[in-house]
């Protein structure tokens, strides 16, 4: 047998134990060569207690490919109680002959959180029984997710009550339910036997909600009673791809053929969706169509909630993508264009990142951890493609896309300093290190930048294949030949690194296995500008931000190519650039700018003063509060505003807007 580290802990083990029974002839034999070490170990030993450490049961079984054989699992919730935020659940669980202990797992590794993320915490009064009687159960000490259930000698079924507490501030975590909406994701109010693939254990769900609330999801067979909904029996795992949005004010429009939009808002005046408007989402559907040449679902439901009271989100999934925009964005299309570009990117999961995916995020069950090493295709081509789609669509204005890629050029040209140690792999393992946490010095740490440097890296691909085949061929032949196999199929197909590489190859003869692992596997490389310079363009910088940028920093301002600073609206800091003018200066994170140059903060203010400084005056002076502490401090920074643009180089169409133009009529 290979030495594994279970054989290594073993050995361990056992010298631990040799060390425990024989002290004192160890004592004596090294009081031999190192008397004064073996005198002070050997009081240690005689003297004060040493445990010997057992071999933990520590490894995450797997589990097997075969049915759960107690039968159908009936899930039952009641999600009506809006003004508490409470979701009642009630399973009740056949279990086969003889059984004696039960054990149950809430799903902890989530599909497209790409880590542990499983809400136990929020799972309170949990309670079993067998005929009318209640069950003994605890937890597995070595996973907290995992309640055995002791079973009296008989019972054939036993029923689990819990309450599911949807958080009721952005403090205690994302908000699910509103008085006005509601957003059910399964896996985190319902249990599961663990010992097999959540495919091979069926369910059978059924919600209630208020009344005359519309429900939406990907689930067949709905059927109403009142207000209580039933659906066809499912396996586990399609249950929890299967999310819910459901709404006081809800409508739904045809987007294609077999997709839908349907959409919950917190009034009814956000459901207002005008007729060209809605043919982007249309457009949408047909450019993904086009662009993978095979469809992996028999049906789509665009999930989306217009508001800012429920949590945000982007989540995908098979056969529906649950995504969120904030209330006016439909009808305030022109100015909240830079708000519309999740849904494109969540539908694109569904062939990246559902039906294909990599061998490592591919999991069993939701106990076995995931490997995120291929984020960087799973996530960096969706975010390349959801900004393609929304360009091609007119989901998303062509001035805003390039915003967004000017955005990105920036990011890594100056703004990412922990490029030169940190891969664009090693962010890959970002959702489980520190799960989307708030971190001092991001800018060194590194944030998930497989997403957008991932982009940057195929756009530079996409250029490659382009110049090679004389503009023949581009990374859309890679997107039909490695996502669009086999239409209709909505199973998973995996994949690893090879086979990305030998694709590539049969679109283009290149090196690619060394051009993806020296972008995306080595540290300290040139930042990612190549893709963009091939394209035809080249990042500028103006002293205004582009559309992209002005929307999506309405609530705060980004200084953050200038004074190496992003503001909340009252001078909060809320980043700093790791060796930039304010980090330089000593400002940080939570730091509060109360003035500037003597006169009370404002973004006037404070962007007069670096234009100011710019112009020959005085160094920047800022009066800065960080606890009880005020302190005025002087920044002589001279280069003025700085926001991110993108231009063509010369005239004519260049590649870039080749990539970004429709491919349907």
């Amino acid at each position: 047998m290979p030495r594994t580290l279970a054989s290594v802990r073993h050995s361990k083990h056992i010298g631990r134990m040799i060390i425990r029974t024989a002290p004192l002839a160890l004592a004596a034999a090294l009081l031999l060569t190192q008397p004064a070490l073996a005198q002070k170990s050997s009081l240690r030993l005689d003297t004060n207690s040493a445990p010997v450490a057992p071999q933990l049961s520590d490894a995450t079984p797997l589990p097997q490919d075969v049915a759960w054989p107690g039968g159908t699992i009936k899930l039952d919730i009641d999600a009506t109680d809006t003004r508490r935020g409470v979701y009642r659940v009630q399973q009740t669980i056949p279990v086969p002959a003889g059984t004696r202990d039960l054990r149950l797992l809430l799903p902890e590794w989530l599909p497209g959180k790409h880590a542990a993320r499983g809400a136990i915490n929020l799972l309170s009064d949990v309670r079993f029984s067998a005929n009318g009687q209640p069950l003994e159960w605890h937890r597995n000490t070595l996973d907290v997710y995992e309640f055995h259930v002791v079973l009296p000698q008989g019972v054939r079924e036993v029923t689990a009550n819990f309450v599911h507490t949807s958080p009721i501030t952005g403090s205690e975590g994302r908000i699910t339910m509103t008085q006005e909406m509601l957003n059910l994701q399964w896996e985190a109010m319902s249990l599961y036997p663990a010992g097999h693939y959540t495919r091979r254990i069926a369910m059978q769900p059924t919600v209630t909600v208020p009344q005359g609330w519309r429900v939406f999801t990907a689930l067949d067979g709905q059927r109403r009673e009142g207000d209580r909904l039933v659906w066809n029996t499912v396996d586990y795992e399609t249950l929890v791809d299967s999310p819910i949005f459901a709404g006081k004010y809800a409508r739904q429009w045809e987007v294609g053929e077999n997709v839908r939009l349907d959409a919950i808002a917190d009034a009814p005046k956000y459901l207002e969706l005008a007729p060209e408007n809605r043919q982007t989402f249309n457009k949408m559907v047909d450019e993904a169509d086009a662009l993978f040449g095979a469809r992996h679902f028999d049906h789509y439901d665009i999930l989306l909630a217009m508001t800012d009271r429920m949590g945000g989100i982007g989540l995908e999934h098979h056969r529906s993508g649950e995504n969120q925009y904030e209330p006016e964005t439909l009808i305030k299309w022109d100015e909240m264009d830079w708000d519309r570009n999740v849904v494109a990117h969540e539908l694109v999961h569904s062939w990246n990142g559902k039906f294909r995916r990599p061998a490592g995020l591919w999991t069993p069950d939701y106990r076995t951890p995931m490997q995120d090493d291929l984020l960087w295709v799973y996530e960096g081509q969706t975010q390349f493609w959801g900004w393609v789609l929304a360009a091609r669509s007119g989901l998303q204005t062509k001035e805003t896309i390039l915003g967004t890629f000017a955005l990105a050029a920036a990011m890594y040209s100056e703004g990412v300093p922990g490029r030169a140690w940190r891969t664009v792999q090693d962010t890959t393992y970002g959702p489980i290190v520190n799960a989307r946490r708030p971190i001092p010095f991001s800018s060194l740490t590194r944030g998930e930048d497989y997403y957008v440097e991932g982009a940057l890296t195929w756009l530079e691909a996409d250029q490659i294949i382009r110049d090679g085949t004389g503009g023949k061929k581009g990374l859309d032949d890679f997107a039909k030949a490695f996502f669009g196999k086999t239409d209709g199929d909505w199973g998973v197909l995996t994949y690893d690194f090879d086979e990305v590489a030998a694709t590539l190859n049969t679109v283009y003869p290149y090196d690619w296995a060394s051009f993806l692992d020296t972008r995306l596997r080595q540290p300290g490389q040139p930042a990612p500008m190549k893709g963009l310079e091939k394209a035809g363009y080249r990042l500028l910088w103006k002293d205004t931000p582009n559309s992209y940028e002005k929307g999506r920093t309405r609530n705060s301002l980004n200084l953050f190519y200038s004074l190496g600073v992003s503001l909340g609206k009252d001078g909060t800091v809320r980043s700093t650039l790791w060796d930039g003018p304010a980090f330089n200066a000593g400002i940080v994170n939570g730091a509060q700018i109360i003035a500037v140059d003597g006169e009370a903060f404002s973004e006037s203010a404070i962007k007069d003063a670096i234009t100011a400084a710019k112009d020959g005056g005085e160094p920047i002076k800022l009066l800065v509060k960080r606890g009880d502490r005020y302190d005025t401090i002087a920044i002589d920074y001279r280069g003025g505003l700085r926001y991110p643009w993108i231009e063509p180089v010369g005239k004519g169409e260049h590649g870039l807007d080749r990539l970004l133009k429709p491919r349907t009529k």
